[in-house]
């Protein structure tokens, strides 16, 4: 049954030769890749003013000022990713670019801050589209919770069907967004054109404000460069690209690039013109399209997109992540099982261990998680600067063809980042504090997790300089509790490996019944050692380990192992196993951690 369940929600598994069908057109790629980047426009415009309201509406012209310090960061860190595609087709992006060029160290801390960054993103995305649902309709509210747990439950089904068909199904959503937008700019710059919005609604560029400050300035800039995040997870992504990938992975950043420039932009160009002012309890977008349409459909249309958007924003995450984990786990600093790819040959484990810490932080949050976006932007922004900075490093140590105008590109853009980080730290340090706790415990797990994979590697040479242990011969255990089929199929099997040394052990917790069972063990198997073991506080586990642990210390004087043999029974239909109490699965989990103890179940497979 669960089998056929998980056929019905993921689809037939897919044989590894079709591992390519499974990579991404350009469309494709520029949709679920873009999602983050693209979703960032219905709040990152918002947070400009939110900053600049806290002066007056006459300090809103500087919005016009602070979008364009943004496009020029966007343009350097495109130009630079862009950089980093070709000089490092593999993917892993600021990590793998932080780890070869600046240590291992800023690498691990590039690739710590990413790591949690995606799943702060599905959280943050989740959450925010489940406020755009649940403000349409109120009676919704109380349900936040469970509805954004069903959504990031459903994006993860999406993915966990393989990346195209994701990609088939997602890509509607970011294009009918994108379109939306282009429909309300388009609009509104022919209404402000035709004279139909009165320019008595915004402050003339050039106006005194009273009170501003490169301080509120520098802010206001940082709190704006939100809407950047994601624009990193393309390079992560390169293996998922059709080849070439490299090309096809860069032109799809140019056009992330360039639909993020012309978005942003027009949204903030609008809501200066038409004088927007923030209000908690509606967006900047949502304003500027009920001036530019009134509440028809078209509003609705457009609040509906970005709604989608939001949530789906969240696939940015499940796209990045599990590729960035991949490179951490092929270099030993997170477990290998995020290298295995899963039936849909998608890195499965990745993904539904995003899906599972993304859930818990919406529950941890009741899904209102706002002020997490700042420590959302800032994981996002450490590694901006860092990857920036070792491409500086890379061009300097090999001067590569061209390589000044690229040097002045990551410059720039490594400058930039770092002012914005800064400016979180100086301005929201209440919020984002705690990256500075995270980040040095993500470092110490990391190497911990290193120096289990080498101490593992070592033990497991045959090169290693310990001597393995020679085997004289087997003593064989076998706990009995009754005279039945189980126990004689396991007997049969023992004999099979051993006539002498074999020792069956029954827990008894009456005496009456030790006698009884002694006397109808030598007429059932009298060729077979029995001992019989009292139990004082009725439990079968405690005499039967101590047994054991003495025979095992007696074999190995001898160079002798011990094999534990447990019969089990195997009910014919899985629900059967609740009515049993398991015993035997108790007692192997009780030695398997015995050092010289083999354990071996033989199953006995019932047939009604």
């Amino acid at each position: 049954m669960i089998s056929a369940l998980k056929r019905f929600l993921i689809g037939r598994p897919l044989k590894s030769n079709e591992l390519g069908e499974q990579k991404l057109n350009k469309t494709k790629a520029l949709a679920i890749l873009s999602s983050d980047a693209l979703s960032s426009v219905a709040y990152g415009p918002e947070q400009i003013l939110i900053v600049l309201v806290t002066i007056g509406a006459a300090a809103f012209w500087y919005s016009i000022p602070i979008a364009v310090g943004v496009l020029i960061l966007l343009t350097a860190l495109i130009l630079s990713y862009r950089q980093i595609i070709f000089a490092y087709p593999h993917g892993g992006g600021a990590y793998v670019v932080s780890k070869n060029n600046l240590g291992v160290n800023p690498g691990l801390i590039a690739g710590g801050s990413l790591l949690v960054d995606y799943i702060l993103t599905v959280a943050v995305s989740v959450s925010a589209g489940t406020d755009a649902i649940t403000s349409a309709f109120p009676t919704l509210h109380k349900f936040n919770v469970e509805i954004a747990i069903v959504f990031v439950i459903l994006i993860t089904i999406l993915n966990l069907r393989g990346v195209t068909e994701s990609a088939s199904i997602l890509a509607y959503p970011v294009y009918l967004f994108v379109f939306a937008l282009f429909i309300l700019i388009g609009v509104g710059i022919y209404n402000i054109l035709t004279g139909g919005v009165s320019p008595e609604l915004h402050p003339k560029i050039g106006t005194p404000v009273t009170g501003i400050s490169l301080f509120i300035l520098l802010r206001a800039f940082a709190s704006g460069s939100s809407a950047l995040t994601g624009v990193e997870a393309i390079s992560n992504a390169i293996p998922n690209f059709k080849d070439p990938a490299p090309n096809n992975a860069s032109k799809t950043l140019m056009m992330m690039g360039a639909l993020l420039a012309i978005l942003f932009s027009g949204i903030i160009y609008l809501a200066y013109y038409y004088g927007i002012t923030p209000r908690a309890e509606v967006t900047v977008v949502s304003q500027i399209a009920e001036e530019t349409f009134g509440r028809n459909f078209m509003y609705f249309f457009i609040q509906g997109t970005t709604a989608l958007i939001l949530i789906l924003a969240a696939n940015t995450g499940y796209s990045a992540f599990p590729l960035l984990a991949v490179n951490l786990a092929k270099d030993k600093f997170i477990p290998r099982m995020f290298l295995i790819r899963g039936d849909r040959l998608g890195y499965s484990n990745g993904i539904i261990i995003l899906a599972v810490t993304s859930i818990i932080l919406i529950i941890a949050f009741q899904a209102e998680t706002e002020h997490l976006i700042p420590l959302y932007a800032i994981g996002v922004f450490i590694p901006f600067t860092l990857s920036q900075t070792g491409m500086i490093v890379k061009w300097i140590r090999e001067k590569p063809q061209g390589w000044l105008p690229k040097l002045i590109i990551n410059t720039i853009g490594a400058m930039i980042s770092f002012i914005v980080t800064m400016m979180f730290f100086l301005t929201k340090f209440s919020q984002v504090w705690s990256v500075l706790v995270f980040l040095p415990i993500i470092l110490f797990v990391f190497y911990r997790i290193r120096k289990h994979y080498e101490a593992v590697g070592d033990q497991l040479r045959l090169t290693t300089c310990e001597p393995l242990m020679a085997i004289e011969g087997n003593v064989l255990i076998v706990p009995v509790a009754g005279m039945t089929n189980v126990v004689a199929n396991s007997i049969n099997y023992a004999k099979s490996l051993s006539q002498d040394q074999i020792i069956a052990v029954y827990v008894s917790f009456e005496r009456d019944d030790e006698k009884n069972f002694e006397e109808k063990w030598k007429k059932w198997q009298p060729d077979v050692r029995l001992v019989t073991l009292h139990s004082h506080y009725r439990s079968i586990i405690n005499p039967l380990t101590k047994f054991v642990d003495t025979i095992e210390h007696k074999a190995s004087d001898a160079n002798y192992r011990v094999t534990v043999i447990i019969p089990q029974f195997i009910p014919k239909k899985g629900w059967h196993n609740i009515l049993h109490n398991q015993s035997s699965l108790l007692i192997r989990a009780s030695l398997l951690f015995r050092r010289n103890v083999i354990i071996t179940t033989v199953p006995y497979h019932l047939k009604k």
